[in-house]
């Protein structure tokens, strides 16, 4: 494939136009999800998905009676595009699971966590595993055996502000009983790692998984040398340009990550189709959009298995719980974990007065000023 100079630098003007209008990571994540936001449909008043969310701002933490339920894909997706920033991947290939915290008094959710194939190369995990899993297919096949990713840990607003929620949710992916729901819906799995990111990285100092020893600890920066991808219309724009610049599809259709090689692609024909100044502009471009991504914040929970690291690489299949961790991990303990650091919270916001009392989502008529 191949294009003219005047179609790259059609290409690299419409790169430019996107990516410049971004000065971090926020700016960008919000523009997509007002993008997402605006194909919404606007529910009729009293009908929508978010009188399902916990809404009793004057129910006391220890008075909550919390369940974990597995949901079906289409209810799951509904919540969480109305009460996460970042955009919700419908398609996800490789393991899942969709999990809804509910609130059993009000029957109101609080929060909502997708499970999933953790990602094949990750540096703080290599380190400290001592392992590259795309290195060997036998300590891989183990590692896609005993290791799962939280994609989504979310919980509703203010529910999550006035009490913690966010370390709710994450302490009950490292409770015992989620990981025996997904070893019984993937049978041979022996789930004894999970991992998760911060949806920020270095330019915040802290994130919702901090300060959960021993549920999760944090374990390093991840690497950050990636492009973020071009969303909406200008992307499709761009995407029928360059087909048509070459005649066909750049990508066959049934191609996973299509979107990913997609944008792979267009770049690497604007590069090849570029030399001299129109060269180092394009690439200057791609230099500040990369400066968008950052290094996340990397963490792990063990379930309070001591050997841990030898049935991740393979090189036993026999868990060993440690005395001092492992019954910790009991949903009842985990919740109970919570309930302790959330009722001091609570108190302390009620004394100050400073409680929030407003439902917090994103909806096709209605533009709110969070990210997370």
């Amino acid at each position: 494939m191949k294009i003219t100079r005047e179609q790259a630098l059609h290409g690299a003007k419409a790169f430019s136009d996107y990516f410049d209008r971004f000065e971090s990571i926020a700016d960008y994540m919000r523009d997509q999800k007002l993008n997402a936001v605006s194909d919404m449909p606007v529910g009729l008043p009293g009908m929508g998905p978010e009188l399902d969310l916990f809404n009793d701002y004057d129910m006391h933490p220890e008075d909550m009676n919390i369940e974990v339920h597995r949901m079906k894909q289409g209810l799951w997706d509904n919540y969480l595009s109305i009460i996460t920033s970042h955009s919700n991947m419908v398609s996800v290939p490789g393991k899942e699971l969709r999990l809804g915290v509910l609130e059993k008094n009000t029957n109101k959710w609080l929060g909502f966590i997708r499970l999933g194939s953790p990602v094949i190369n990750m540096k703080p995990r290599n380190q400290l595993l001592d392992c590259v899993f795309t290195q060997d297919a036998k300590t891989a096949r183990s590692f896609n055996q005993t290791t799962i990713m939280g994609f989504s840990i979310v919980p509703s607003q203010p529910f999550g502000f006035n009490t913690l929620g966010g370390k709710l949710l994450a302490a009950i992916c490292c409770s015992h009983h989620v990981r025996e729901m997904m070893n019984k819906k993937y049978p041979g799995m022996n789930v004894c790692l999970f991992e998760t990111t911060s949806l920020y990285g270095s330019s915040k100092s802290s994130s919702q998984y901090d300060g959960m020893k021993p549920f999760l600890r944090f374990k390093g920066l991840t690497d950050s040398n990636f492009l973020p991808l071009m969303h909406g219309k200008p992307y499709e724009d761009l995407k029928d340009y360059m087909e048509g610049a070459v005649g066909g599809p750049i990508v066959p259709e049934d191609s996973s990550s299509r979107k990913l090689k997609m944008s792979t692609k267009i770049q690497a024909l604007i590069k090849a189709s570029l030399d001299g100044e129109d060269l180092k502009r394009y690439n200057d471009t791609i230099k500040n959009a990369l400066s968008l991504t950052e290094k996340k914040r990397y963490y792990a929970s063990s379930y309070g298995f001591s050997n841990f690291v030898d049935v991740v690489t393979g090189k036993t299949d026999k868990l060993v719980p440690d005395k001092e961790n492992y019954d910790k991990h009991h949903l009842e303990n985990v919740i109970k974990w919570w309930r302790k650091k959330a009722s001091n919270r609570y108190v302390s916001l009620k004394n100050d007065k400073r409680l929030r009392k407003e439902l917090e989502v994103w909806t096709g008529d209605k533009e709110i000023d969070i990210i997370r």
